[in-house]
């Protein structure tokens, strides 16, 4: 018997905006460490024993983001699923068990969101061993940590009898309560917080899921089996999976089912899904600071200070948050960061690119970086990783200029092919086919001014790309 981890990669962080981004959500992000929280979990998982190589579900938007992490850290995953859209975690883990399936009947799947933070890595594996009977036995296994706080930010479970040493009947899941019922669930002892981790066969998970949401269970068989390669990753089938019901693990299996059971672990754990949350497992100075880059404070206490381009400075302030990136700032109460998810469903419908976007936006080739913009022109810094290709592509509405501040470029533009280097540059008029492409060993930076009537970047036309998107 095999372990295989399946790390859910799908969130987007919102709580922690304006670090973490739709396009490059806090699982990307080295929050505790110089590790990512994807790279953390993989490693995580690859700690326990008889445990296979990760199998890894996530958007389209963020899979080669995802693939450049895994490979910086060392993995070769099982393999890389793609959801065409979002459907949360019932469907997710149903396509991923489905793959597993593959790998043999006796093996069992470990579900790990891709974004929690794990302290003691002997308990973990403690937990994992305590619940590999169970799942092997035809057990539904949830992890359940022991709380440690009145947290109103998790949902809890409610254990029920016990059935062996740490291993619980399931008496209820509850939703994230007020203070005065938390509080009253810590002093009661039969709490956990609700992890959003799983163990058990792929074959239980199924029959589970095709007795209590048939249509649900469908839906993912027929995204599954119509699935289809692209590169390094699995694809799902868009019709089918835009079809699949949304709904969590817990509303529509482990709540219904009466093979689900509860395991404790009792360690450090986070789910990192605030700020607030961020500051209590971060290393702090003696009056309760967090400060990350160029920050400087005087009679500051219990804050969170984050700079990220330029000098942060604070003064005589108490239990605030302040993010500094460089195209947004964000200042609030601590106690109130589980509400930043209402700015950012206002930047969403009033359609801001901070919403979305950094000013830094990466790329499977590299990086742009937006430097200046005006009515009619705007100002970049290129990227491009060493024997990277961006596709070859024209524009409509823009022309462009190029000069190289580091490294050579190879170009096309229409039928001329030339070699530039440092302090050269180049001009593609509007309406060009051209492509760009890193011969060196180095990286390529180049300097791109843009100008034109319209400057988006929807405004360019695929013709040939080494990544598949045309």
């Amino acid at each position: 018997m095999q372990i295989i981890p399946v790390i859910l990669s799908g969130g987007s962080g919102s709580r922690l905006w304006p670090l973490s981004r739709a396009a490059y959500p806090k699982q990307l992000l080295p929050l505790t460490g110089p590790d990512t929280l994807i790279q953390q979990t993989a490693r995580r998982a690859s700690s326990l024993r008889n445990s296979t190589s990760p199998l890894i579900v996530c958007n389209n938007e963020h899979r080669f983001l995802v693939a450049e992490q895994l490979h910086e850290a060392g993995f070769q995953p099982l393999d890389i699923m793609l959801e065409p859209v979002g459907r949360n975690t019932a469907p997710a883990i149903g396509a991923a068990a489905f793959r597993c399936t593959e790998e043999g009947p006796e093996n069992i799947m470990l579900v790990l969101p891709a974004d929690h933070l794990l302290g003691d890595l002997d308990k973990f594996q403690v937990a994992v061993e305590s619940a590999a009977g169970a799942a092997s036995e035809g057990k539904l296994v949830t992890f359940g940590i022991t709380p440690s706080s009145a947290e109103t930010g998790y949902g809890y479970i409610r254990r029920g009898k016990s059935i062996r040493d740490n291993l619980y009947a399931i008496e209820s899941f509850v939703e994230k309560p007020d203070k005065q019922h938390a509080e009253e669930y810590l002093s009661s002892g039969d709490y956990f917080w609700n992890s959003g981790m799983f163990l058990f066969r792929p074959d239980t998970y199924l029959a589970e899921l095709k007795r209590w949401q048939p249509d649900m269970h469908e839906k993912c068989l027929h995204a599954y089996e119509k699935a289809s390669r692209d590169l390094d990753f699995l694809r799902l089938e868009t019709g089918a999976f835009q079809a699949c019901p949304s709904d969590s693990i817990d509303y529509a299996v482990m709540e219904k089912t009466e093979n689900g059971v509860v395991v404790g672990l009792d360690g450090s754990w986070s789910d990192i899904g605030s700020w607030d949350s961020l500051w209590d497992v971060s290393p702090k100075d003696v009056n309760g600071n967090v400060l990350q880059g160029d920050v400087m404070v005087e009679d500051v206490a219990d804050s969170m200070l984050f700079a990220r381009k330029r000098l942060l400075a604070a003064l005589g302030i108490r239990n605030l948050v302040i993010i500094e990136t460089p195209d947004a700032v964000l200042v609030a109460d601590k106690n109130r960061s589980q509400d930043i998810k209402k700015i950012v469903s206002r930047l969403k419908e009033n359609q801001r690119e901070e919403f979305l976007f950094h000013s830094k936006v990466y790329r499977p080739w590299g990086s742009y970086e937006g430097l200046v913009s005006g009515e009619r022109f705007q100002v970049k810094l290129i990227t491009v990783k060493p024997g990277a290709k961006l596709s070859v592509q024209m524009h409509h509405h823009r022309a462009e200029h190029w000069i190289i501040v580091k490294g050579t470029a190879r170009i096309r533009k229409g039928d001329e092919s030339i070699l530039l280097t440092e302090n050269q540059s180049t001009f593609i008029p509007l309406g060009t086919v051209h492509s760009l492409e890193n011969p060196g060993k180095i990286p390529l930076e180049l300097i791109e001014v843009q100008s034109g009537s319209y400057l988006g970047e929807d405004d360019i036309v695929r013709l040939e790309d080494v990544y598949g998107r045309v």
